[in-house]
């Protein structure tokens, strides 16, 4: 069996990391989708880089739920098979997706790289060992210490290369998917027609979304749309599921690999 999988931000929402767009989205009264640009960096890396470190931290403490994990298995049971998420955070990771059938096609929020040169660093060690350490201070050492350790960990961090800002190893809206995770899903979908193509949590706003899943459920495979809204690729799938994908995709997942 041949199985595509595209997820987005709605299978994390289950496991408490809020949308882009939905309500419960909005950092600070601010719209993420003017946050998450180049030029909201340029104008404000600080206020930027708060947000990104308050949504490390928010990943950090969340659980994958029973959507990631029935991927995950799926992910195990099937040979050929690719997972394309639009998700920045490691959930599908944790789960046990194993890295050489998953493509990120947004990037990795716990990469920091240069913003000028190739430089670059994975952060969740050590964001997790500032935290440890404050956690530590709140047992007895003095306040001026935690204060400058605090101000420290919300420096607008630079390179340690060339000394320009470094930024989320992410893609911001307007900027280009990233040439080998492109290279990734088209190798795979020119590989073949698929038996099954699953799309979950997406509200497959962006036009390579439905571009890839019409072509990996061409030659008649099933399209399944998990989703409790309609979307634009609603009109293309074969099956609707309109529920949660926590709750949907594990029997989905049980039928497939029975």
């Amino acid at each position: 069996m041949r199985v595509l999988v595209l997820t987005g931000a709605g299978v994390s929402a289950e496991s408490g990391i809020p949308t882009f767009r939905g309500k419960d989205g909005y950092w600070r009264n601010l719209d993420p989708t003017k946050l998450a640009t180049p030029e909201a960096f340029a104008r404000d890396p600080q206020l930027v880089w708060d947000w990104y470190r308050e949504r490390r931290q928010r990943i950090r403490n969340a659980q994958p739920n029973a959507a990631h994990e029935a991927i995950a298995r799926l992910a195990q049971r099937t040979d050929e098979f690719l997972l394309v998420t639009q998700n920045v955070d490691d959930l599908h990771a944790r789960a046990g997706t194993p890295a050489q059938k998953m493509v990120r096609i947004h990037g990795d929020i716990f990469v920091t790289r240069c913003s000028r040169c190739e430089f670059e660093r994975h952060e969740y060690e050590r964001e997790q060992e500032h935290e440890d350490e404050e956690q530590d201070a709140a047992y007895g050492v003095r306040e001026h210490v935690r204060a400058f350790k605090a101000a420290t960990c919300r420096r607008t961090p630079k390179c340690p290369e060339c000394h320009a800002l470094v930024r989320p190893g992410v893609v911001w809206f307007g900027e280009q998917l990233p040439w080998n995770e492109l290279q990734h899903v088209e190798n795979f979908l020119d590989g073949g027609a698929c038996d099954v193509v699953i799309v979950a949590g997406t509200t497959a706003t962006f036009g390579y979304i439905i571009d890839w899943a019409l072509r990996g459920s061409r030659d008649g495979a099933e399209l399944i749309e998990v989703n409790p809204e309609e979307t634009p690729l609603s009109r293309f799938a074969t099956r609707l599921v309109r529920e949660p994908a926590a709750i949907a995709l594990p029997r989905i997942v049980d039928r497939l690999i029975r």
